[in-house]
């Protein structure tokens, strides 16, 4: 094995520096992203880091830390998709899909307007850029990844109650509200967290795609987001040196290779592989007749 392959790019700060965010990122994306999917709220993720935009911008021209704007913006979308599902006969994934597509559209206007007297790369915001963090975002990253997990150790118990039974855990008298708004808050600074490695973009999939991975393979929780911040750190690490040795975005590197390890298991999971489950002929005989239906 040709380990000066491993060891080449090591030798750059910025790589050092970059595998290290990458790190940090795939792991508290796997953890939070385990909510989102058991929860089937994949879209919040999605609403939440496309309504960060604007508060990147505007941050940007009141010369304050962006990620802080981000930050609040993302909060901010919360409530509103709250306040719309609360006070009207939408539902959330209606309220979803407004805000985030008016934030977004928000987003790209402000930085429209100021690009006439201050450039900014506009590819930054929306795809990351993960070669160009310092040392204090790493240590940022670091912070609030060490924050997502004691968060996560100490109300356990709480999130994993009213995940999968919030009718029930609110008849106990937990606080569902504040458990929900938590959960939201976690979200936002993930997010956060994850933007100058995938950007506004890219941030869903991270969140997802490795909690899926083992959600195919593994039936309890715990084990999904064990084993999906495992998947998210081998995909952060693999998209990394992909990025460096062909040259190409690290971003949709460290997506791709998500993508692949989800594909693998879902050919091949013992429990819901495509190619492992056994059919019966009238099972066999319905699919033929679905696809056949395609076409007429």
């Amino acid at each position: 094995m040709n380990y000066h392959l491993l060891i080449d790019p090591l030798q750059y700060s910025f790589m050092q520096r970059a595998l290290l965010i990458a790190i940090f990122v795939g792991i508290i994306c796997s953890l939070v992203g385990s909510y989102l999917m058991v929860q089937r709220l994949a879209l919040l993720g999605d609403a939440i880091s496309h309504s960060m935009l604007p508060g990147l911008v505007i941050a940007f021209m009141l010369g304050v830390n962006m990620y802080l704007g981000a930050f609040i913006a993302g909060v901010f979308s919360t409530l509103i998709i709250a306040v719309i599902r609360s006070r009207s006969p939408l539902k959330e994934d209606a309220a979803m899909g407004i805000v985030f597509s008016a934030f977004f559209a928000l987003g790209v206007i402000l930085i429209t307007l100021i690009q006439k007297d201050n450039k900014i790369d506009l590819n930054h915001f929306l795809f990351g850029n993960i070669l160009g963090v310092t040392f204090t975002e790493v240590k940022d990253t670091f912070l609030i990844t060490l924050f997502v997990i004691a968060v996560i150790i100490l109300i356990y118990k709480e999130l994993l109650f009213y995940t999968f039974d919030p009718e029930g855990s609110q008849a106990v008298g937990l606080p569902v509200n504040l458990l929900n708004f938590g959960l939201m808050l976690l979200i936002a600074l993930t997010i956060v967290a994850s933007l100058k490695t995938v950007g506004v973009i890219l941030v869903l999939a991270l969140l997802i795609t490795p909690s899926a991975t083992a959600y195919l393979l593994f039936k309890r929780l715990h084990q999904v987001m064990f084993f999906g911040a495992i998947f998210g750190v081998i995909a952060s690490i693999t998209g990394m040196y992909i990025s460096y040795y062909f040259n190409i975005p690290s971003g949709p590197a460290i997506v791709m290779v998500a993508v692949l390890l989800f594909s693998i298991a879902l050919l091949f999971s013992p429990r819901h592989g495509i190619l492992t489950q056994t059919y019966s002929s009238h099972q066999q005989g319905k699919i033929w007749q679905e696809i056949k239906g395609l076409f007429h």
